[in-house]
C-alpha cells in the first residue's frame, strides 16, 4: 500500500461504499415496499430467492470477467449494467396500471422485482473484484486488516442503507428509491473513472501464456482441490448460507410485525454500527494466526445467539440478536477472504471467489424459495391455532410472528451443531496447516 494517507485502495473502498449503498437500498426498499403493498411473506421470500438464485448462477461467470479484464474496467461495467436495469425498472413502475404493483398475481410486480434485483446482482461483480484488489494493492501481512476495512465499509453501507430505504419507501415508495439509485450509480461511475489503478497483466508478467477468456470451471475446481480443506471451507460457508437464507426471507417481515417501516429502518441502521465496530477492530488487530479458528468461533457465538433471541416476541431481544450477528459477521467474511487470498494464486482469484460465491449461494435459493411458503402456509398456522400453539404456545407465544420465531430458533440449533462438528473435522486441521505453511499469493 502507498504511504500516502489516501491511496487508490481507499478511493476504491469509498467507491464501492457508494455502489453498495445504492444497490442494497434498492433491495431493502423493494422488500419493504412489496411487503407493505401486498402483506405477503411469500412475495418477500421470492425477492430473497431471486437474489440468491441469480447470485449462484452468475458467480462463476462474474469471476471469469474479473480475472480476464482489468479490475477497474469490470467494476465500471458493473455500474453501467445496474444503471440500465434500474432505468428499466423505473419504466415498469411508471407504466404499470393503478394497483397492478400490489397484485401478486399480475406480471407488473414480478417485472419490477426482476429488473430491480438484476440491477442489484450486477453489483456482485464489484464484490468479487474488491478482494482481488486487496491482493493486488496490499502486502500479505496486512491483508487481514485491509479485509477489516472492507467489512467496515459494508457496515457503513448497512447503516445508511436501512435508514435511507425506510424513509424513501415511506416518503415516495419505489419511485423515490429508483430515482435515488440512478443518481448515485452515475456518481459512483464517474468517480471510479478518476481512480488510478496500476494493474499489469498478471499472466504475461509471470511468463505464462495469456489464458483464453472463458469461464474455465474445470481449471478453477483443480485450483480449489489442490489446497487441502479448501472445498470443506466453501461447503461450510454454503451450509451457513443455507440457514442464512431463512433470515433473508423472514427477518424483515418479523421486524415489521413489531414496528413501523420507519422505525425498523432506523433500528437496523443503528444496529449496523456493529459492522463498523468490528471492521475497525479487525483493521487494528487482524484475525490472529489462524483465521479459520476465528471463523468457527464467531459462528458458534452467532448460532448460539440465534437460538435465544426469538424466544420472546420482543423488539429488544431481536435488536440484541441482530447486533451480535452484525458484530461477528465481518470476522467470518474477512477470515474466509484472507485464507483465499493467501492460498490461491492471484491470477485465479477472481474465478475462485466467483466459484465460492456460486457454490455458497447454491443452497440459499432453495431455502429462500421454500421458507416463505413453508412459513406462510404451515409454520404460521401451526403456531397460530395448530398443534404447536397448543403444545408450546403458553410460554413461546402464538400468532404469525411466533411462527417465524420458531423457524429462527430451529435454524440456530442446527447451525450450532454443524459448527461444533466442523471444529473437530480433519478438513479444518488440513486447511489450517495449509494456511500456516502456504506461500502468499503473488500480487501483480
Amino acid at each position: 500500500m502507498e504511504t500516502r494517507f489516501v491511496t487508490p485502495f481507499h478511493h476504491l473502498l469509498v467507491n464501492n461504499l457508494v455502489a453498495n449503498i445504492t444497490n442494497f437500498t434498492i433491495w431493502f426498499a423493494l422488500t419493504f415496499y412489496v411487503y407493505l403493498e401486498t402483506k405477503s411473506v411469500f412475495a418477500t421470500g421470492m425477492i430473497a430467492g431471486v437474489y440468491l438464485v441469480l447470485t449462484a448462477a452468475c458467480g462463476i461467470w462474474f469471476g471469469s470477467l474479473v480475472d480476464h479484464h482489468r479490475k477497474k474496467l469490470a467494476m465500471a461495467g458493473s455500474s453501467l449494467a445496474s444503471l440500465l436495469l434500474y432505468a428499466l425498472a423505473l419504466a415498469v413502475l411508471l407504466l404499470a396500471p393503478k394497483g397492478a404493483i400490489a397484485d401478486v398475481g399480475r406480471p407488473w410486480l414480478w417485472a419490477l422485482i426482476g429488473l430491480s434485483m438484476l440491477g442489484v446482482i450486477a453489483g456482485n461483480i464489484r464484490t468479487i473484484a474488491l478482494p482481488t484488489l486487496v491482493t493486488l494493492l496490499i502486502p500479505e501481512d496486512r491483508r487481514d486488516k485491509a479485509n477489516g476495512l472492507v467489512g467496515m465499509v459494508s457496515g457503513v453501507g448497512f447503516l445508511t442503507t436501512s435508514v435511507i430505504s425506510g424513509f424513501l419507501v415511506a416518503w415516495g415508495g419505489m419511485l423515490a428509491a429508483l430515482t435515488f439509485a440512478l443518481g448515485f450509480t452515475v456518481a459512483a461511475l464517474v468517480h471510479l473513472l478518476t481512480v488510478p489503478v496500476d494493474e499489469p497483466r498478471v499472466e504475461a508478467e509471470h511468463g505464462a501464456p495469456v489464458a483464453p477468456r472463458r469461464i474455465d470451471l474445470a481449471g478453477t475446481i483443480k485450483v480449489v482441490a489442490a489446497v487441502p480443506g479448501l472445498f470443506a471451507l466453501i461447503l461450510f460457508a454454503t451450509f451457513n448460507n443455507f440457514l442464512g437464507g431463512i433470515f433473508m426471507a423472514l427477518l424483515d417481515a418479523y421486524g415489521l410485525s413489531m414496528v413501523s417501516v420507519q422505525a425498523w429502518g432506523l433500528l437496523f441502521g443503528f444496529l449496523s454500527v456493529a459492522f463498523i465496530i468490528s471492521g475497525l477492530a479487525i483493521s487494528k488487530t487482524g484475525l490472529g494466526k489462524n483465521p479459520l479458528r476465528t471463523l468457527l468461533l464467531v459462528n458458534l457465538i452467532s448460532w448460539a445467539v440465534c437460538c435465544v433471541f426469538p424466544l420472546k416476541s420482543s423488539i429488544v431481544m431481536l435488536a440484541m440478536g441482530c447486533f451480535v450477528w452484525m458484530l461477528l459477521g465481518p470476522y467470518a467474511e474477512a477470515a474466509e477472504q484472507t485464507t483465499l487470498q493467501k492460498v490461491v494464486p492471484f491470477e485465479r482469484q477472481g474465478r475462485v471467489f466467483g466459484f465460492a460465491q456460486s457454490v455458497e449461494q447454491a443452497a440459499s435459493p432453495l431455502t429462500a424459495f421454500l421458507i416463505g411458503p413453508l412459513t406462510q402456509f404451515i409454520v404460521i398456522p401451526f403456531m397460530t391455532h395448530g398443534a404447536g400453539a397448543a403444545a408450546i404456545g403458553d410460554w413461546f407465544g402464538r400468532g404469525p410472528d411466533r411462527g417465524m420465531a420458531l423457524v429462527f430458533t430451529l435454524a440456530g440449533v442446527v447451525g450450532l451443531i454443524v459448527t461444533l462438528l466442523a471444529f473437530g473435522s480433519k478438513a479444518y486441521r488440513q486447511l489450517s496447516a495449509a494456511y500456516a505453511q502456504g506461500e502468499p499469493a503473488p500480487a501483480a
